[in-house]
């Protein structure tokens, strides 16, 4: 059974993306610079932990444009990022479905998991291998991802050599894909807009 669909037509979906923050957990100086800057980056948690909810959403609806975006930021601790959001709620409509994306520089630690809602059950990923799955009727039940069900590359450049040399071909939403990360940046776009002006903004 692929339980990626089993749970039936998605409704909701919840993802949660964050750590201590970057100055916290000691990233490169250089990086650090270019993470908080609102000019080179585009802002901060937002734009940081933001993108993998939209990237997740938007392969999930096959590259469904949202019909809204409305994004809350905050700035808990202005002394370490005084130019850019340190945290980010973004609610992202959908014709047939909602996405709420949590993104965090303020988490006590890391985490990076999701929730899906669909028609006949629920899928609660703990991490990018341990999951859950609870169909209607059925009690949950906890499952393990191993690499003999999905094939990942560990290294990027590894896959991006590949998609060079013709070797696999990147699904026209897959998570890699041109299509899929465009609509991503405008997602994180019409989020930082609803974030500065306080407003729901629309999609075309």
């Amino acid at each position: 059974m692929n339980d990626s669909n089993a749970i039936g037509k998605l409704k909701k979906a919840v993802f949660h993306h964050g750590h201590e923050g970057p100055k916290e957990i000691g990233v490169q100086k250089e990086f650090f610079e270019w993470l908080t800057d609102p000019i080179q980056n585009g802002g901060g948690a937002l734009i940081d932990f933001g993108c993998y909810g939209a990237n997740l959403m938007t392969y999930l609806t096959r590259g469904e444009q949202p019909i809204s975006v409305t994004a809350v930021t905050k700035q808990f601790k202005p002394s370490i990022y005084p130019r850019v959001d340190d945290e980010a709620t973004i609610f992202v409509e959908y014709p047939s479905a909602q996405a709420i994306i949590q993104a965090s520089w303020n988490w006590p630690f890391g985490r990076k998991d999701m929730e899906l809602y669909g028609d006949s059950g629920y899928i609660l990923a703990k991490n990018n291998k341990d999951y859950a799955i609870r169909l209607h009727g059925q009690a949950e039940e906890r499952k393990v991802v191993t690499e003999q069900d999905v094939p990942v590359y560990t290294d990027p450049f590894a896959y991006f050599s590949d998609v060079i040399r013709g070797r696999i071909k990147i699904d026209q939403y897959g998570v890699y894909s041109l299509e899929n990360n465009l609509l991503v940046v405008k997602i994180l776009d019409a989020a930082r807009q609803s974030a500065k002006e306080g407003k729901t903004i629309y999609f075309k």
